[in-house]
């Protein structure tokens, strides 16, 4: 979260910066969002009305938070959306992602004695250190309606993880 306080700090003359948020002056941020730095919220983006992003959020130009959905300590890249009434945590989002309605990207293991997150890449485990992870979602990849992605997964770019699909890893 240092590393993005200081982007914050730091966005330069075409932002509106307070209260530990950066937001472009291109940017719509609609009334009754919450946003609790460090948030940074790149140009053309919107964050529609009912959106709370906690945590350390960032969004890159034209991406779009939906209405009532939470985004928690998150890297969401150029034209990545996220639709109304889903959760995205501790997780990055590449190019041109978009997430639809009711979407879960979870980010704790809460079923587990051992919380903390492990992937697979490349037919190894990865440790990631953390008990709190949800996923990197590669460039162009979809994720449906009500689906839910448990905590430590990765995605290749165009991945699509259909409609209600649950995917869990470990």
């Amino acid at each position: 979260m240092d590393i993005l306080a200081k982007l914050v700090e730091n966005a330069g003359a075409d932002f509106n910066i307070g209260n530990g948020c950066a937001i472009h002056k291109t940017a719509n941020v609609e009334p009754g969002a919450v946003l609790k730095g460090p948030v940074y919220v790149g140009a053309n983006c919107m964050v529609a009305h009912g959106a709370y992003l906690r945590g350390g959020v960032w969004l890159q130009g034209d991406a779009i938070i939906g209405p009532n959905c939470e985004v928690k300590t998150c890297f969401t890249f150029t034209g990545s959306k996220v639709a109304h009434l889903s959760f995205v945590g501790d997780s990055i989002l590449g190019h041109g992602v978009n997430v639809e309605a009711g979407a879960m990207i979870a980010n704790y293991r809460n079923e587990k004695a051992d919380k903390m997150i492990t992937f697979q890449f490349e037919g190894s485990r990865v440790d990631t250190g953390v008990d709190k992870f949800g996923c990197l979602l590669g460039d162009n990849s979809r994720v449906g309606a009500n689906a839910v992605v448990a905590p430590g997964a990765m995605f290749r770019p165009s991945t699509i993880i259909k409609r209600l699909q649950l995917v869990d890893l470990a």
